[in-house]
């Protein structure tokens, strides 16, 4: 019997990665696919790459798109600061409607190869409050793609599997060391340096770093003079 199929998300960063450990312990030959958008910080596209091969990818894919075109994001225009406080609401480090476009290529890509399962690293709990991360959303969109494809239509049925959902980042990080990941090698920061040093104020290092600091876990990111 072959071994079941996963397509992967993976941006090199703390969550995804843990669910790529996560598949893989699952026993999926796990397929990984990370995209070139045009975001400012680059240096995740390394450490995705970095990541797929330590943990086994059968193949790693980067599909390039051009967000910049539409911008509205501080990942995708620079006139637009990536905000270096918490704020209220809906931040400006929210990319339009990435995740659906992300999702849609990883599922026509899951059609090809035969692969049932789309494993994303979205979260509801330790989170920026972006609208596509919510387990409504996950739902929603799975209910789509076995409307949308020859797949679901002949009774494949197509799954989306978020398994950090509920999870706060402290227990996203006890997890994954558990699985063997070392996070050192992983960027998370939205304005890391090419070198893949992290700025440590922005939003998404603000999250990994009190992940850490619950989790009782010495933090191994690789942090920028001063940060």
């Amino acid at each position: 019997m072959s071994q079941k199929k996963a397509v992967i998300l993976v941006s090199g960063g703390l969550d995804s990665t843990t669910v790529l450990a996560i598949a893989r312990s699952q026993g999926y030959a796990c397929y990984t696919i990370s995209f070139d958008y045009g975001q400012r910080h680059r240096a995740e596209l390394l450490a995705a790459s970095r990541t797929a091969t330590l943990l086994g990818s059968v193949q790693h894919k980067v599909v390039t798109l051009d967000l910049r075109s539409i911008g509205g994001s501080a990942l995708t225009d620079d006139s637009l600061a990536v905000p270096e406080e918490e704020t209220a609401g809906i931040p400006v480090t929210y990319v339009p409607a990435r995740n659906t476009v992300f999702l849609s290529i990883a599922l026509g890509w899951a059609e090809v190869l035969g692969a049932n399962d789309i494993f994303i690293g979205v979260n509801a709990v330790d989170f920026s409050g972006y609208p596509d991360c919510r387990p409504e959303y996950i739902q929603a969109y799975e209910t789509m793609a076995n409307l949308a494809t020859r797949a679901g239509v002949e009774g494949q049925a197509l799954r989306i599997q978020a398994p950090l959902m509920n999870m706060s980042k402290a227990e996203i990080v006890k997890l994954g060391l558990t699985l063997g990941i070392d996070y050192g090698t992983t960027v998370s920061c939205y304005q890391a340096t090419e070198e893949g040093l992290a700025c440590g104020v922005c939003d998404s290092c603000r999250l990994r770093r009190i992940g850490f600091e619950q989790a009782g876990i010495k933090d191994p990111t690789r942090y920028q003079s001063g940060a």
